[in-house]
């Protein structure tokens, strides 16, 4: 939550399965056209906003250099830990370099015709180094995957921590699709690098670097006969980065628009089929797919032609060993034995070069992610005000209010409103009307394009910090249950709130008695593998939240649009009471809900063209007139 936005614990809203999370976006006016707005749906739902937004703008990526940076920083505090690890590998790299020259001298002895003593000795060491290489290896490997752990875990927190204090705006531009992939994928794919692949590629980049340095031990000219692999490994190694990067981030944004899509065809589901929208979404669907697999095929022809490479160079390095090792046997500048174990030097390097280079598609795959992460963690926490303002009261004032999404196109037009403190004030009008937008404005979630929004003679966004979340809260169409106890997800609106406060709050909404008909009561885990709440006890638990948060202004952005008739009206009952004594702005789904207000405004194409009580409304025979008599009649 940003210091200059609603608290997002009053998201309320009528949604089937709790047990799911909001998804940003997912607002109803984005579901614009889930049906077609009629007479009794006058004041519904609204399309403008959504529509004028264009197409999602995705979260930024940060750059190679500044991911690197940031990997530092988040290694710096781990310094000891990561010293201790690449010592301990060290050691276990250099314990088990001696198995060659153990093996080359077996070979010695069986040419000489050495004793059986001598080669009992030699075995006995080779199954000492075996052992102390195995627990030195171990402990070495757990050493880097705590500091890799520990590494990613703080990444997660200073991620979370940022994602949470996006504005809503950027999110709902970015779509559900693209954070979501970071949040899951992204975060997956690092996960399995950091266990799997940062362990080996330390051990392996040792064993590489310890194990020419035993050959130039052996013989300097083993060493250079070994060198002459590595410009076509280094060759391979440029080549597959070169093209890796960019194709894994290809790879990820087009897994990301893949999600977005099928979170747009499945959410809307029901909108799909009624428009029979089935053939084009699914064509959608599969253009997305195409996409991606066409990446992932890309992707497998480069690590085949990696491999190919590899290849290449193994056999020229290790030919160029054994042709060596002859050349110095015979002129007697080394026994069969050393000749042998060079050759097994080398050829020991063929499981952590490959290793090496082949977790370069771990590594660049997990780069790639982690630049996504990095793009979001590089933020900029939400900017406090210069001078942090405080505000006496909740009165709402509107001066020559306009608003675009798009340059050009214009979805709210010279407002002017004022709603004193303590007032309930309607908004309603057709679908495209400009209502939702004109509530996010006064929430503070967006910035106005032209005009003021002053919230008790402060704009929202120079409210002081945490002030705003005090002064207002938002109740929106969607709601999340949080896992846990039912008492915890109300404490998220008051974290010192007692049981008693609780009981208290639930009482106001009429929502005590099946709150303690739980099998627990209030102690009854819920959400996600917990007790499933209906849609209805979903929105009495965002009321309670309400309620203990004691906010002076709350926004209801129709938060009562998709309950049932009979649900709608226990639901409007229990919001009268959550509201009571608050200053409050309703985005009124059902006109049941203005008529109850102390005012109505009416709105039509960005403009407020009525204002008045329901009576005086009813009486002027004007737009609010209209509506109201189609409402009521589709309700005879």
């Amino acid at each position: 939550m940003t210091e200059s936005q609603p608290q997002p614990l009053t998201e309320a809203g009528p949604v089937p399965d709790t047990r799911r999370g909001p998804v940003p976006g997912a607002r109803a006016e984005q579901r614009s056209g889930s049906r077609n707005p009629s007479p009794a749906d006058a004041g519904t739902t609204t399309g403008t906003a959504a529509a004028d937004r264009g197409v999602p703008t995705l979260l930024p990526v940060a750059t190679p250099a500044r991911t690197r940076a940031v990997v530092a920083q988040l290694l710096r505090p781990q310094r000891r830990l990561a010293l201790t690890a690449f010592a301990v590998m060290v050691g276990s790299t250099a314990v088990g370099l001696l198995v060659q020259p153990l093996l080359g001298r077996i070979v010695d002895l069986a040419a000489d015709h050495g004793s059986a003593d001598a080669v009992t000795t030699t075995a006995a060491l080779l199954v000492a180094v075996a052992v102390a290489q195995g627990v030195t290896t171990g402990l070495g490997l757990s050493l880097i995957s705590r500091l890799g752990e520990t590494t990613l875990a703080r990444l997660r927190e200073k991620f979370v921590e940022r994602a949470l204090g996006l504005p809503l705006e950027r999110v709902e531009k970015a779509g559900a699709g693209d954070l979501t992939a970071r949040v899951t994928a992204d975060v997956s794919l690092i996960a399995e690098a950091v266990r799997g692949a940062l362990p080996e590629l330390a051990r392996s980049l040792l064993t590489i670097v310890l194990t020419l340095g035993a050959l130039a031990l052996l013989d300097w000219r083993f060493l250079l006969a070994a060198l002459l692999a590595v410009p076509v490994q280094a060759a391979t190694a440029r080549w597959y980065a070169s093209r890796a990067v960019p194709l894994y981030a290809q790879q990820r944004v087009a897994g990301s628009a893949q999600q977005q899509q099928l979170l747009d065809t499945v959410g809307g589901s029901s909108t799909v089929r009624a428009f029979r929208l089935e053939r084009e979404h699914t064509e959608h669907v599969a253009e997305r797919s195409r996409s991606l697999v066409a990446l992932m095929m890309r992707g497998v022809r480069l690590v085949l032609g990696f491999y190919s490479r590899l290849h290449i160079a193994e056999y020229i390095g290790l030919a160029a060993v054994l042709v060596t090792g002859c050349w110095l046997v015979g002129r007697g500048a080394a026994s069969v034995g050393t000749a042998t174990a060079a050759a097994l030097y080398f050829h020991s390097l063929f499981t952590p070069v490959n290793a090496a280079l082949v977790l370069l598609d771990d590594a660049q795959s997990a780069m790639a992610g982690l630049a996504r992460l990095v793009g979001v963690t590089d933020q900029p926490p939400p900017a406090e005000p210069a001078r942090p303002a405080a505000t006496g009261d909740a009165e709402v004032t509107v001066r020559g209010l306009s608003h675009a999404y798009r340059p050009g196109h214009p979805v709210l037009r010279d407002i002017d409103l004022t709603i004193r403190h303590g007032e309930r004030v309607a908004l309603v009008g057709a679908s495209g009307a400009g209502k939702t937008t004109l509530a996010r404005l006064v929430a503070g979630i967006q910035q106005p394009t032209e005009g003021t929004v002053l919230v008790g003679a402060v704009p929202p966004a120079e409210l002081g910090p945490g002030t705003a979340g005090r002064t207002i809260a938002l109740l929106t169409q969607e709601t999340h249950v949080f896992a846990g106890p039912l008492a915890d997800d109300l404490r998220l609106a008051r974290p010192d709130a007692t049981d008693d406060e609780l009981r208290a709050a639930l009482h106001s909404v009429d929502a005590l008695d099946w709150a303690e008909d739980l099998p627990d009561g209030l102690d009854t885990v819920v959400g996600d593998g917990g007790h499933r709440l209906s849609g209805a006890r979903t929105q009495a638990l965002a009321l309670a939240r309400l309620v203990l948060a004691d906010p002076p202004l709350v926004i209801l952005d129709e938060a009562t649009a998709e309950a049932g008739s009979a649900g709608a009206r226990d639901l409007e009952k229990a919001v009268a009471r959550a509201l009571d004594g608050r200053t409050a702005l309703i985005v009124a789904h059902r006109l049941s809900q203005a008529a109850t207000a102390d005012r109505i405004v009416v709105m039509e194409s960005g403009r407020v063209v009525e204002t008045g009580t329901h009576d005086e409304l009813r009486v002027a025979q004007g737009p609010y007139a209209a509506l109201w008599q189609a409402w009521s009649d589709t309700r005879s």
